[in-house]
């Protein structure tokens, strides 16, 4: 079988038809190649049987034993109990689902080979619903000759299955050579690609199980290396693709950021002057900006893009404003009219909600050249023609994903000319996600708050005191105040989610007389929430109960008491950018983390960040710590959240290696890039389409 054989469908192997391909879809496995890149998670040794008298607390063990009793208690839960022994000591098996067929196999005296994670029980160390098989008397006990891998599933695959088709596929690889786009030059002393993928599917049963497990194993080393090249791959060549447009070059005097400046009650911060003065620098050079701005909650990334909106305009050209959601968008909106108005500046709004001869105005004005155009997705609708767009700014692009933000640039394109892009985030991005997930942008930080913004205060307390906290609430909002409560909830479920903030606000409503109190969750109309988010921000409502729909961008300066329910389950970069909707004025602010007992570990490492500091870097590096690359980013759409092998924490010492070798192939080996990039990202790469 050649090479191109791997790059064969799946269905091509025994045993493979359409509904079983349709579940590997959902792996990202369509060929015999794709199979071979499906790597392990983790490894269980069942090379060797252990004497049960040598088994400790939370070992994983292959064990074979006689059969002293089997019985069915009835105690809090009906289970089916297995008392085994071997000579050098015993173990208790416990079934909770299981049929009296199965409690009549194990007769006393039967041999039982088993497999499973010892914890300690009632009856001294057990194994929960191990995997087991009766062996007669004159059979001779089977341990397998390699290491056990462990494989992500998608529902339907089950481990045995999927083992089964890899080992189909690795037969594939005996006969073959699997193309290796990284030249041997570049990693000499690594294991090969064909080696590597034989070692990490069938680990011997010397392989060292404490290097696989801390992914320190060169064959790991090779893959993981391989993959973090490919995905820095994809972003270095759409930067340089990028690079080679044209652009428009903005020659302003910025007259009209003086002037706008000079209404402002207060004066910019050294580090937004710092931040203005790369993006000009950008701006006038003729290749398309390309800048992330970084800043932390309430560092005022806006005005610093309203800024560099005014030299585009000053220059003759039109500045696009795209937001995720229509809350946010229509707060930009709202900035930019306060700022743009009394300098004779039109601002267009574009949203989805926009029906009939309303929205058809709002393309007329954008066809004929208002100068700022703000709006969500909805800008990039075939319908929305610009008239000469020279710059797009996108809040929290994250929320996006590259492949929209791209199609923008399109829209915008003149003749050989590009818009230039500003970026900008609230979600501070550790250096180690920056260097990977967005090697294809400049990076800018605004690390200073502007003066006269209090710190928020934040404590935590279990949920058994909620009355106190609801009385506390209570005593703000009558005194004028006004404050949030945020409804969270384990399962990752919209429907639940709103049903908790609707109970929670109709309890709220019930025991706070007299105050009037908001609802806003995920399921209501963009209107609806529009219409409530006005009226907190009027002060019509004092108290504002919401799912974490209102975590980005929301600006009530009036706020300053903030109830977050279940923080233990968020992330800690989207409870600092929670905790960020008070303090926004100068008034003391305080966030109450209302968490259920007992915390976790992690939980309570986690609240403890909160409290102690409000550093979004620092929170998010430790968010990254605790939680991973596709979680802190928010969204699956990076590209990252997938990754087969690498894990962008745990690897990060490789990346300075990874962008040294990744810039060494585009350099001499461009025509691997392609066939690399496709392995490891599959269709997952937005890039590719550029």
């Amino acid at each position: 079988m050649g090479s191109d054989q791997l790059a064969q469908p799946v269905t091509i192997l025994k045993g493979v038809g359409a509904a079983l391909a349709e579940k590997l879809a959902k792996l990202h496995i369509s060929t015999v190649e794709d199979l071979l890149f499906h790597l392990p998670l983790r490894y269980q040794d069942r090379t060797r049987i252990t004497p049960m008298g040598a088994i400790r607390r939370g070992d994983e063990v292959v064990v074979v034993g006689q059969v002293a009793l089997a019985d069915v208690t009835k105690g809090r839960r009906r289970a089916l109990i297995v008392r085994l022994g071997d000579g050098t000591g015993s173990i208790t098996l416990r079934f909770f689902h299981f049929n009296m067929t199965q409690k009549n196999q194990f007769r006393k005296g039967a041999l039982v080979r088993c497999y499973g994670e010892a914890r300690p029980g009632a009856s001294g160390l057990e194994l929960y619903h191990p995997e087991y098989s009766l062996v007669s008397q004159d059979q001779t006990v089977s341990v397998d000759d390699h290491l056990t891998p462990i494989y992500p599933l998608t529902e339907g695959l089950t481990q045995n299955r999927l083992r089964q088709l890899i080992q189909l596929a690795l037969a594939e690889l005996q006969k073959t050579e699997v193309v290796d786009w990284l030249p041997k030059s570049l990693f000499p002393n690594l294991p090969s690609l064909k080696e590597s993928l034989q070692l990490l599917h069938e680990p011997p049963p010397d392989a060292p199980i404490d290097e696989l497990t801390r992914y320190k194993h060169p064959s790991q080393h090779r893959l993981i290396m391989e993959e973090l090249i490919a995905q820095q791959l994809s972003l270095l060549k759409l930067r340089q693709q990028h690079k080679h447009h044209q652009a428009p070059v903005f020659k302003a005097t910025g007259q009209l950021g003086q002037q706008m400046l000079a209404r402002l009650p207060f004066p910019l911060t050294g580090a937004q002057s710092r931040v203005i003065g790369e993006i000009t620098q950008d701006i006038q050079q003729p290749s398309p900006m390309l800048r992330l701005v970084q800043g932390d909650v309430g560092a005022g990334k806006t005005l610093v893009a309203a800024i560099a909106a005014l030299q585009a305009i000053e220059a003759g050209y039109q500045v696009a404003v795209m937001a995720p959601t229509e809350i946010l968008a229509e707060q930009h909106y709202s900035n930019f009219r306060q700022w743009f108005t009394p300098l004779g500046l039109d601002v267009a709004w574009m949203a989805g909600k926009l029906k009939g001869k309303a929205r058809q105005a709002q393309l007329e004005r954008i066809a004929a050249g208002a100068p700022m155009v703000v709006g969500t997705h909805a800008l990039f609708q075939e319908s929305v023609e610009f008239n000469k767009l020279g710059l797009i700014i996108v809040d929290e692009q994250h929320r996006f994903g590259v492949h929209q933000r791209l199609s923008l640039r399109e829209k915008g394109q003149q003749g050989d000319l590009y818009p230039h892009q500003l970026i900008m985030t609230a979600t501070p991005i550790p250096r180690t996600l920056a260097m990977s997930a967005y090697a294809d942008l400049d990076t800018s930080v605004i690390d200073e708050l502007p003066p006269g913004r209090t710190p928020i205060e934040t404590v935590a307390l279990p949920d058994s005191r909620r009355d106190e906290i609801v009385e506390r609430i209570a005593t703000a909002c009558y005194q004028g105040k006004q404050a949030y409560w945020v409804c969270t909830l384990i399962e990752d479920s919209e429907a639940l989610q709103c049903q908790a903030a609707e109970t929670t606000f109709e309890d709220l409503s019930v025991r706070l007389k007299g105050l009037n109190i908001g609802l806003i969750h995920g399921r209501m109309k963009a209107q609806e929430k529009a219409e409530i988010m006005a009226r907190f921000k009027a002060n019509e409502l004092q108290l504002l109960v919401a799912t974490t729909v209102i975590e980005v961008g929301v600006d009530v300066p009036n706020a300053t008491l903030m109830v977050i329910e279940n923080p233990e389950r968020l992330g800690l970069s989207q409870l600092h950018q929670l905790r960020g909707r008070v303090g926004r004025g100068d008034q003391q602010s305080y966030c109450v983390l209302l968490y259920h007992s007992p915390l976790s570990r992690n939980g309570k490492a986690r609240v403890a960040v909160m409290r102690d500091t409000q550093d979004g870097f620092q929170i998010a590096e430790k968010d990254l710590e605790l939680r991973g690359p596709g979680e802190v980013l928010g969204t699956r759409q990076t590209g990252l959240a997938q990754m087969k092998i690498a894990d962008l924490v745990r690897d990060q010492y490789l990346l300075d290696e990874v962008n040294i070798a990744a810039n060494q192939l585009l350099r001499h080996y461009p025509h691997h890039l392609p066939p690399l990039v496709d392995r490891w990202l599959g269709s997952a790469d937005q890039y590719a389409q550029v």
